[in-house]
């Protein structure tokens, strides 16, 4: 069947939402003919891509609202309101061409792909054909009762989240992209239930993440290392919802001897956790990485007893999936993306009813883990089969072309 898809950030060999918009779109293309909708921005990426290997299936439509091209190299630059605006823009930019082909194409049906944000519209509803939203996220919150080991800048941060998310949901696009989808599909429980309130109909829950196969099987190399120490890895970008302070309490009440925890990432959350991990009496046994490349990033997850992924408010979390691949278990809360992917057999889902009950609970466990080899590599066994069979693009890709077969069958109406 002829499909378009509309994928704002769509570009290969990258992470995030473009990393999603790419793999979506060429796994999706391996079963029907695609038209991908996408900014300009991701040009030089896709057609080098392209020139390599391209997919008969695979076509690109770069667009962008009035000729603005969004400067996405001045990242730190850049502010969020110009960020969405030009999405938005885009979006409303995007219909008009996308009814243009449908009448040279006859499209069967559209689909929305990038962002992964359930609080803003896709005006791709409006063709009339079957339409696809997500999956969206963005519907997830903090627990309150943990809102008191944030910074001033952190509770602002969250309110402020909120507030957009209210606004998003009154939008009147937004309502209608909502009910005028054929299916919904969203990342989490919590994003489940924001779209059922703003009039979805047809809601499942499906991660946006996924593994190629090529980097599964090197992750499952990167497993089979040896490191020379014992040590708990958290990886990511050091903002206060990443929940990383609660690792380092955890840590320093599990107090196990010959044992560190890797932090590694940067953000404005840095020199804080310094500061916590000298106060809780640690800071010999944590080590801070900056940023680093991508494998010099697995590197560090080589050997490790497990990935702690303390996440408040996540949609995905694509280093539990990597984890996951490389054999190793994963300590994440029991909220938003991470506790879609991790089960009892690959993993411990902590609950987050308040904060020392937390940090007492990732304690126990990270104890739990460092005293149990068997444990530890069966759940690494049990993490990697889930990956190949569930969290592989090409199983994604699979799963959505029956979705799409199933719509047009009529069993969506």
């Amino acid at each position: 069947m002829k499909v378009i898809l509309s994928a704002y950030a769509c570009e290969p060999g990258r992470g995030s939402e473009p990393g999603v918009g790419w793999n979506m779109a060429y796994e999706i293309a391996k079963h029907h003919q695609v038209w991908v909708l996408t900014s300009n921005t991701h040009r030089p990426a896709i057609e080098a891509e392209l020139a390599r290997h391209q997919p008969p299936s695979l076509n690109f439509v770069y667009l962008d609202p009035l000729g603005w091209v969004y400067d996405w190299s001045s990242e730190g630059k850049r502010s969020q309101w110009s960020v969405h605006l030009h999405y938005y823009l885009w979006q409303i930019w995007a219909y008009f061409v996308a009814r243009s082909l449908h009448r040279q194409f006859s499209f069967d049906l559209a689909h929305h792909v990038t962002y992964v944000k359930y609080s803003s519209p896709s005006f791709l509803v409006f063709l009339s054909i079957p339409f696809i939203w997500g999956p969206v996220g963005g519907g997830e919150s903090a627990p309150q009762a943990l809102w008191r080991d944030f910074s001033f800048r952190g509770k602002i941060y969250e309110s402020l989240r909120m507030l957009a998310r209210f606004i998003g949901e009154h939008d009147p696009f937004t309502r209608l992209t909502a009910r005028r989808s054929v299916l919904s599909l969203a990342t989490t429980k919590d994003t489940a239930e924001r779209l059922h309130k703003i009039g979805a109909k047809k809601v499942q829950v499906f991660s946006q993440l996924g593994l190629p196969d090529e980097e599964i099987t090197y992750l499952t190399q990167c497993g089979m290392s040896e490191s020379s120490t014992q040590h708990f890895v958290s990886i990511g970008r050091l903002l206060h919802w990443k929940g990383f302070h609660l690792g380092l309490r955890a840590f320093a009440q599990a107090n196990l001897p010959n044992t560190e925890y890797w932090i590694v990432g940067e953000g404005p959350e840095k020199e804080r956790l310094q500061h916590l991990a000298f106060e809780l009496g640690i800071s010999k046994q944590v080590k801070f990485w900056n940023k680093l490349a991508r494998k010099e990033t697995l590197d560090k997850l080589v050997g490790c007893l497990a990935l702690i992924h303390p996440s408040l408010h996540d949609s995905g979390g694509l280093v539990c999936l990597e984890a996951m691949a490389a054999g190793y278990p994963v300590i994440c809360l029991d909220l938003g993306g991470p506790a879609l992917q991790v089960t009892e057999e690959t993993g411990y889902k902590i609950p987050a009813h308040a904060s020392e009950q937390a940090v007492n609970d990732l304690a126990k466990t990270m104890i739990h883990l460092a005293k149990n080899t068997e444990v530890r590599q069966s759940m690494g066994q049990a993490g990697q089969k889930r990956v190949r069979e569930v969290f592989s693009w090409q199983a994604r890709g699979y799963l959505l072309a029956q979705t799409y077969e199933e719509i047009i069958g009529h069993k969506f109406s």
